[in-house]
C-alpha cells in the first residue's frame, strides 16, 4: 500500500515574521536601544546594554532595609507573581474605554501630595526595571506603577492601533483617574521618559512635576542619518505589520526569537515577565522612540522636573542626558555613577539619586 505524505506544513510566512522581529532585535541592539542584554541571572534587569554586575551592593545604609537583597534576587523569594521581596503584588485594573493594564500599588504619601507614576523602558515591565526602588520610594510616596501597552500585561496594541506613546500618556491620565489620584508625578526612565514628558505635553493641569533618568528628548539613529532613522522605522512598522496579521503560533515564536539568546541569563521571575510582551508592539515602540523629537516644546516645561544622569551610559550618552536637563527651564541634575542598566545593576548609586530627586521635585510641586 502507497504510503501517503503530509503536505509540508507553510513556512515562509512565520519564518519571514520571526526573523524579521529577531533582525529587528539586533538592529536595535547595534544602534544602542536594546534592552535586557545585560540581564544576568542573579541580577534582576539591565534595561539597556548593560555592563555586568557591580559587586555587592556598596552603601547598603543609605538604602530603605528590605529594599534591596545583599545575595541578588531569588527567584520566588518574593511577594505576588514570585517576585523578589520589596515588588508589591500586581493587579489588573481597568481602564474605561481603553482597555485592562496590569498595575502595582505601594505607599500611601503624605495627604494631599501628587503619586509617583513609574513607567518603565523599552521591553522591560514596571516589575523589571523598579524591582529595587518599590520599597524605599514607598516609605515616602504613594507609588503607582504600569506595564506599558504590549509590555508585560499591559493594555494589548491591535491592529486597529498600534503602540503609540500618545495612548501611553493618556493611559497615565487615565490611571490616576481610575485610582482617583488628581495630580501625578511621572517618573520615567528610557523609553518612559517620552512617555512621562508627552503625559505633561498632553495633560499638563494633571501634572505636577517629573523625573526623568536615562533619556533623552530625542532617540536619534547612530548615524544621525534623519532619512537612515526613517527607513529604520519603515522596516520596523512593516514587520510589526506582518506580526499582527500572523497567527498566535507564529507570534509565540517571535517572542522566542527575542528571548532565546537571553532566556540563559534570566531568573525565572523575570523570564515569566517578559514572556507576556507582544512582539509587534515591541517593534512599533522601537519606531515611536525613532520618531520621538520633544525639541520644538521641551523648554515650555513648567513643572518641577528632575533630571537623574547616568554618568556611564553607552545608551542614552550624558551629553544628550545633560542636554535635556539644559533644555527644561529650572530643571536639576542627579547623576548617577553607573550605565543605562544602573536602576538594576547600581542599586546603591541609583535608589537614593531616585529618592533625592523626587523629593525635590514634591517638595517644589507643593509651592506651586
Amino acid at each position: 500500500m502507497r504510503k501517503t505524505e503530509p503536505p509540508p506544513a507553510p513556512t515562509r510566512r512565520p519564518t519571514a515574521a520571526a526573523d524579521g522581529l529577531a533582525a529587528a532585535d539586533k538592529l536595535a541592539a547595534a544602534d544602542g536601544l536594546a534592552a535586557g542584554d545585560g540581564l544576568r541571572a542573579n541580577d534582576g534587569l539591565a534595561p539597556g546594554c548593560g555592563g555586568g554586575l557591580t559587586p555587592g551592593w556598596g552603601a547598603a545604609d543609605e538604602l530603605t532595609p528590605g529594599s534591596v537583597t545583599g545575595d541578588g534576587l531569588p527567584p520566588g523569594s518574593g511577594t505576588g507573581d514570585g517576585l523578589p521581596p520589596g515588588v508589591p503584588p500586581g493587579r489588573p485594573l481597568t481602564l474605561p474605554g481603553r482597555g485592562t493594564t496590569w498595575v502595582r500599588e505601594a505607599g500611601t504619601g503624605a495627604p494631599g501630595a501628587p503619586a509617583l507614576v513609574l513607567l518603565h523602558g523599552w521591553t522591560v515591565t514596571a516589575a523589571l526595571n523598579w524591582v529595587h526602588v518599590f520599597a524605599p520610594l514607598a516609605a515616602e510616596f504613594r507609588v503607582v506603577a504600569l506595564d506599558h501597552r504590549g509590555h508585560g500585561r499591559g493594555i494589548a496594541p491591535s491592529r486597529m492601533r498600534r503602540f503609540r506613546f500618545d495612548d501611553c500618556a493618556d493611559d497615565v491620565v487615565a490611571l490616576a483617574d481610575a485610582l482617583g489620584i488628581e495630580q501625578v508625578v511621572p517618573v520615567g526612565y528610557s523609553m518612559g521618559g517620552p512617555v512621562a514628558a508627552l503625559t505633561w505635553h498632553r495633560h499638563a493641569d494633571r501634572v505636577a512635576g517629573m523625573v526623568l533618568c536615562a533619556t533623552s528628548r530625542h532617540f536619534p539613529s547612530s548615524s544621525g542619518s534623519r532619512s537612515a532613522g526613517l527607513a529604520v522605522r519603515g522596516g520596523v512598522l512593516g514587520v510589526a505589520a506582518a506580526l499582527r496579521s500572523a497567527p498566535p503560533v507564529v507570534r509565540q515564536r517571535a517572542t522566542a526569537a527575542i528571548l532565546e539568546r537571553r532566556a540563559a541569563r534570566l531568573p525565572d521571575w523575570a523570564l515569566a515577565e517578559v514572556a507576556w510582551n507582544d512582539p509587534a508592539a515591541l517593534v512599533e515602540a522601537f519606531a515611536e522612540l525613532r520618531a520621538f523629537d520633544a525639541a520644538p516644546w521641551i523648554g515650555e516645561i513648567d513643572v518641577p522636573t528632575a533630571v537623574v544622569v547616568t554618568t556611564e551610559d553607552q545608551v542614552v550618552p550624558p551629553a544628550r542626558q545633560r542636554q535635556l536637563a539644559d533644555d527644561i527651564p529650572g530643571a536639576s541634575v542627579w547623576p548617577v555613577e553607573g550605565d543605562h542598566s544602573a536602576c538594576v545593576t547600581a542599586p546603591e548609586a541609583f535608589v537614593p539619586a531616585l529618592i533625592g530627586a523626587c523629593r525635590w521635585v514634591t517638595a517644589r510641586a507643593h509651592r506651586r
